[in-house]
């Protein structure tokens, strides 16, 4: 991966690359929450992130490509995947926004096991299969471990038109820099940094989740109110950048 493509401004979220990946075809589905309702759900030292007073929870299914280490050619086989993530927003006492995943289902093991025990994230190993036709996308996913094996999602867009500028909204729930985790013992800060996401509007054509249930948000059952699709995006993981704006 070419770490110079992803820090062309003067003063990056991520001090070093540790991680490199590229997330692609992603679609974004998002519901907007109560904030007291998901408090409960993030780590310690972190509060929901809101804009107008409303959190978020978004389901966004996408491919996982040439992932690697320090910057070097991505692993073969094991580096590309399908994933389907649950996740939340969240800030610290630094400022720092970020994102919590509640689950984030990976078609490879081996990454769902290190993941799992490096930084205590909730990988989860399914069946899983992004296709393509035309302008249409679907994510499909099945649980297989460690269950429940009936936690499943199946999704389908049509890409619409580029967006020239985000909407607040738009902004919000994709414009993050981070993670935040509770592993070893505290909360823990994962930078990562990436170009400006390439948006389109999507249409959502189907939807049949339970992944939301399981992460612990049952209920939601109204449509999204928000669809987006974007082709992608290089990244690079690594300790959070003091110098950065948060």
């Amino acid at each position: 991966m070419d770490v110079e493509e992803v820090t062309a401004e003067t003063v990056r979220p991520v001090a070093r690359a540790v991680l490199g990946q590229r997330w692609t075809d992603l679609a974004f589905l998002h519901w907007p929450v109560a904030p007291e309702r998901v408090a409960p759900l993030l780590p310690p030292g972190t509060v929901p992130d809101t804009i107008d007073g409303v959190t978020y929870a978004g389901v966004i299914g996408f491919r996982m490509e040439r992932f690697g280490f320090l910057g070097g050619p991505g692993v073969p086989y094991l580096g590309t995947f399908c994933e389907t993530n649950v996740r939340l927003y969240s800030v610290d006492a630094q400022g720092r926004r970020a994102v919590v995943f509640r689950s984030l289902e990976a078609e490879r093991l081996i990454p769902v096991l290190v993941a799992r025990a490096a930084l205590n994230l909730p990988y989860m190993w399914a069946r899983m299969r992004l296709t393509r036709t035309g302008d249409e996308f679907a994510y499909v996913s099945r649980r297989r471990w460690p269950g429940p094996r009936t936690a499943t999602n199946r999704m389908r867009i049509r890409v619409g038109d580029p967006i020239a500028e985000p909407t607040p909204l738009e902004h919000f729930v994709t414009a993050r820099w981070g993670l935040h985790t509770r592993a070893w013992g505290r909360t823990r800060h994962l930078a990562n940094d990436h170009p400006r996401w390439p948006l389109h509007r999507a249409e959502l054509l189907e939807l049949d989740d339970s992944l939301l249930a399981e992460a612990g948000l049952p209920g939601i059952t109204a449509a999204p109110v928000s669809v987006l699709y974007s082709p992608g995006v290089p990244v690079i993981f690594g300790p959070f950048n003091a110098a950065a704006p948060a």
